[in-house]
């Protein structure tokens, strides 16, 4: 088990989460428990140090960790990826989401939201992650996707039900199994042969069902959707959380903006040509995905103007290679280039997802009684979320599992 140890970070600049700018010449404690014990002046966080370790961090920047609401750890696209998830028995496929979420944290993703895994091995991962015996994210996981027959995801991740009293059913054994959320297909998508992004998949009192059960039971409901209406139909009836949004108009996201339904766009998911060809998926899953961006980035668009709140996540795998950096800070960079803010932007990546998760009185900013989620850059990602490329640095729960530079004397 890796522990944390009693640690005073200087000669750093700070970028905390709450505010917008970069604060320089502060100090960071860090508890043997692993929780942030002080944030300010250099030599005010010293005085109360005792005996801790310094770590001189050369005049680097630190943020929160990164969370990124949309995982799939066991990602099985139609190819190779879908091959090597259903021949795994449990244990390897365990051990393939495993070495995923390590990936995933190396990535500077400190916490994760899964949106539909197999047989219930998130739950496995997460309790080792939890005991200290796999290295990975904080998750926070749907445990499987829930779907009507033949709907998105079935041959996947995704549980099949018909009819309320079954969606009821597939709600109440997640939440047995452990989840922290529920996940719903209420749309055809960009993964499914027999499918089209529009096509509706659940009638009203299917999703209602799903909905007011996982709130019944203090759940949450996140969808993957791709139509307006569809979408529309699902936010009236109460749902929290809009995964994709292939078509959304100006319309439905005001709608989203007045509920407080918050959009996770994924919008790399319909840029990704060369991931796509490495992952051996079919010409036509290909040519779906791509035909879906230009309408794609219009639905970011909408939501950007609109004010909806909005939260990173990749659908790619979090650590994925993009255009010489990981699909994770892709994301962000395409979510500034369609409009948003660098700010809102950084917020989208830490404090506003632990807002969603309900955990926002311990993760997603540097600030004392928080746990030590934190980033080391060379670049201020306050001037432009590209600075997140010169990462070099991650410590989770004050435990180092990345130092590229040594800056850190014993590093894990």
């Amino acid at each position: 088990m890796h522990k944390a140890t009693e640690q005073v970070l200087v000669n750093l600049a700070l970028y905390d989460g709450v505010a917008d700018h970069l604060q320089p010449d502060r100090g960071v404690r860090v508890g043997a428990d692993g929780m942030i014990k002080a944030v300010g002046a250099v030599d005010d966080v010293l005085v109360e140090a005792g005996d801790a370790r310094v770590v001189d961090l050369g005049g680097d920047v630190v943020m929160p960790g990164l969370t990124n609401m949309h995982v799939h750890l066991s990602l099985g696209l139609p190819g190779h990826l879908a091959d090597t998830v259903h021949r795994s028995n449990l244990a390897e496929l365990v051990l393939l989401m495993a070495d995923s979420a390590r990936r995933t944290l190396h990535a500077g993703v400190t916490t994760a939201r899964l949106v539909g895994e197999g047989r219930y091995a998130d739950f496995a991962l997460r309790r080792g992650i939890e005991a200290g015996a796999v290295d990975g994210p904080r998750i926070f996981t749907a445990g499987h996707a829930l779907c009507c027959t033949g709907g998105h995801g079935w041959e996947a991740d995704a549980l099949e039900a018909d009819g309320a009293d079954g969606f009821r059913r597939l709600t109440r054994a997640q939440i047995r199994a452990g989840a922290d959320l529920i996940k719903v297909c209420v749309s055809g998508g960009i993964a499914g042969q027999f499918e089209a992004i529009d096509t509706p998949q659940l009638l009203d009192d299917e999703m209602a069902a799903v909905i007011r059960v996982a709130h019944d039971w203090g759940r949450k409901v996140t969808a993957h959707a791709g139509p307006a209406d569809t979408v529309r139909r699902a936010v009236e009836l109460g749902l929290d959380c809009v995964e994709h949004g292939y078509e959304l108009t100006d319309e439905v996201t005001r709608l989203m903006a007045d509920r407080g339904v918050w959009y996770v766009p994924t919008i790399v998911v319909s840029r990704c040509e060369q991931f796509f060809r490495d992952s051996g998926v079919p010409g036509w899953l290909m040519d779906r995905a791509l035909a879906a961006g230009p309408r794609h980035w219009e639905s970011l668009q909408h939501a950007i103007r609109n004010g909806v709140p909005i939260a990173l996540g990749s659908d790619m795998p979090p650590h994925a290679g993009y255009d010489e950096t990981t699909a994770t800070v892709r994301e962000l960079e395409f979510m500034v280039d369609a409009g948003m803010s660098v700010a809102d932007a950084l917020k989208a990546a830490t404090i506003r997802p632990a807002e969603w998760l309900d955990q926002a009185d311990t993760l997603g900013s540097v600030e004392a009684g928080k746990h030590a989620d934190l980033l080391v850059l060379r670049d201020d990602p306050t001037r432009s979320v590209s600075a997140l490329r010169t990462l070099h640095a991650v410590v989770k729960g004050g435990v180092v599992y990345r130092d590229d530079h040594h800056r850190f004397r014993t590093p894990r």
